[in-house]
């Protein structure tokens, strides 16, 4: 027979849902009420919320309460939030534009600083002047006081498609035309319907920190970094790398692929073959001319350096510029910036108090500078040879160089002044590697380029470190850290700019890396950024590796690469 436990009574029926905050804190509402309401409440005077997490799961503000459910404030400070934030401004910036001067056809180019910006283009009319710009800026603002608000809106496909083709945005139409959902999200904001990849912020209240400045033949759209939400640094533009992505804008136009909708109509149409060798014909290009110009300075280069963020392609980039190098009359002599680590006992830790290997003082910065300017002078010198397991730095092969020999070093402090301070600077080719991408999923929907090199990675790390894509997520955001301190602040030290973009590259990667993702499990930290990577790649038609040659940088990632047992080491 059954007995009643005493610890199990009657509840008394509510009206009320339930939030529970990561504090402990619970606060109650009837059902229906906006979550950006409770969080209000919640924290009165605090940073303000853009999104919440509810029971795991990213939700906009403008959602309800509904049921009992464990609540996450997400702002600026947090990179969800900080997207939020700026694809928000951006359809703030888009609505202004659309009703200031209806003539003009906007487009969200690129990546403009490091302090945080997009460039902007147009067409249909002459660049914005600063005056002109102001003018939106200041409507803008005036729509921020207002508090206009963002209306979440489900059209079918059939309708956002003819929406977007009547008003002349035939690249989210053909964006949509291969979408497999007979319904699409979209947003309307002061009457303009439209579409951005991902949540906005309930209103546009909270849109107070940005800056619109002319740049021929476009102009800025600044906006805060995630370390200072509420704060725009000094605008630092930077002309190299500006220079790369106008370039592969041009590469991307003589392909015909501008959108991701025109990726997909080609790979529909066959056409990946030709899309990828004509990319990797224009990177031998690329490479071509760096080689030809290190072997111009023959007479007194005799160091390569090689820098770049996570999974940029600089191992393979490094390995086809050697070749190049051996084709202009000069042999390659690689050395591993790598083996030049400290002790691991006395390794700098980071604020956190963890082994900070991505710190320049992680290095032996007076061995590895005496070593090359002794390699470079024709002397013998015995190189170290690191033991990651280990931690210990032990002794390796000895070698001495002929004239015409030229160091080449891989590493993410290449362009840091700091590596080599003895070394005569005109002895010196800096080389800045990164896959700066500027194939957007349509005008108003940009593709980061951090994204794409973080796919790369989870895809690389699963196939030749056996980390699950969790395991790479979790470690993304201190490799983020270390590039902004290590990395981009340099980036305009370079002697060449090689970018590593392909077309067609998360076509390729897709298949490999929708498995990996769909591995992490609902609940863990990891599982928000793999959601959203997931929900980034479902746009991209899923492409086979065969038609990437053997020596392609993507090789480096998906497998396969001719240069996996290639070695360079004087004989």
């Amino acid at each position: 027979m059954s007995v009643a436990h005493p610890a199990v009574v009657p509840a008394a029926p509510r009206d009320t849902a339930q939030a529970r905050l990561p504090d402990g804190r619970r606060f109650e509402a009837p059902p229906g009420t906006p979550l950006g309401e409770v969080l209000i409440t919640a924290s009165p005077g605090g940073p303000p919320p853009v999104a919440a997490i509810v029971n795991g799961r990213l939700a906009e503000l403008s959602d309800t309460l509904d049921v009992d459910v464990d609540l996450v404030p997400v702002t600026t400070a947090d990179a969800d939030g900080m997207r939020i934030y700026r694809r928000s401004l951006v359809a703030l910036l888009v609505t202004a534009s659309a009703e200031l001067f209806p003539e003009a056809y906007l487009t969200i180019d690129h990546a403009a600083t490091t302090a945080g910006g997009y460039y902007c283009e147009l067409q249909g009319r002459a660049p914005f002047t600063q005056a002109e710009l102001d003018r939106i800026c200041h409507r803008m603002r005036a729509i921020a006081e207002a508090d206009a608000p963002f209306v979440r809106r489900e059209l079918t496909l059939t309708d956002a498609t003819a929406l977007f083709r009547d008003r002349g945005e035939d690249d989210k139409a053909r964006l949509l035309a291969h979408r497999h959902k007979d319904t699409l999200r979209v947003h309307e904001f002061l009457g303009r319907v439209d579409f951005f990849h991902g949540l906005m912020v309930a209103s546009a209240g909270c849109l107070r920190h940005f800056a619109l400045h002319a740049f021929p033949p476009g102009f800025v759209l600044q906006f805060p970094h995630q370390s200072h939400p509420s704060e725009l640094e000094p605008l630092t533009p930077y002309p190299k790398l500006f220079a790369v992505f106008e370039e592969y804008g041009r590469w991307l136009d003589r392909l015909g692929i501008r959108s991701v909708g025109a990726l997909d109509d080609a790979i529909v149409a066959g056409r990946l073959p030709e899309i990828s060798l004509i990319g990797e014909a224009l990177h031998e290009a690329r490479i071509a001319r760096i080689a030809a110009d290190i072997a111009s300075r023959r007479d007194s280069v005799r160091l390569v350096l090689v820098a770049g963020p996570s999974s940029s392609g600089k191992t393979t980039f490094s390995k086809r510029l050697a070749i190049q190098l051996a084709a202009n009359g000069l042999r390659p002599f690689p050395v591993a910036l790598d083996d030049y680590f400290l002790d691991r006992h006395l390794t700098p830790r980071d604020e956190r108090g963890e082994l900070d290997f991505e710190h320049i003082q992680a290095l032996d910065l007076p061995l590895f500078d005496g070593h090359v300017r002794a390699l470079t002078n024709g002397d013998a010198v015995q190189l170290p040879k690191y033991d990651f397991r280990t931690g210990r730095r032990d002794r390796g092969p000895t070698f001495a160089l002929e004239p015409d020999h030229i160091v080449i070093v891989e590493g993410i402090h290449g362009l840091n002044p700091e590596l080599v301070p003895r070394v005569p600077a005109d002895r010196v080719y800096r080389v800045y590697a990164s896959a700066l991408t500027q194939l957007n999923l349509d005008r108003h929907n940009r593709v980061s380029t951090t994204d794409c090199r973080l796919i790369r990675r989870i895809v690389r790390d699963a196939a030749t470190r056996g980390y699950s894509a969790a395991d790479t997520l979790r470690r993304w955001p201190s490799v983020v850290r270390g590039e902004k301190k290590w990395i981009f602040p340099f980036q305009e030290n370079s002697d060449a700019v090689f970018n590593s973009a392909l077309a067609h590259e998360l076509a390729v990667l897709r298949p490999a890396a929708d498995p990996l993702l769909l591995q992490v499990r609902h609940g863990s930290p990891e599982y928000l950024e793999a959601n959203r990577l997931l929900s980034f790649l479902q746009w991209f038609r899923p492409a086979g590796h065969d038609a990437v040659p053997t020596n392609s940088i993507l090789r480096e990632f998906i497998g396969g690469s001719v240069f996996e047992a290639l070695s360079f080491a004087p004989r």
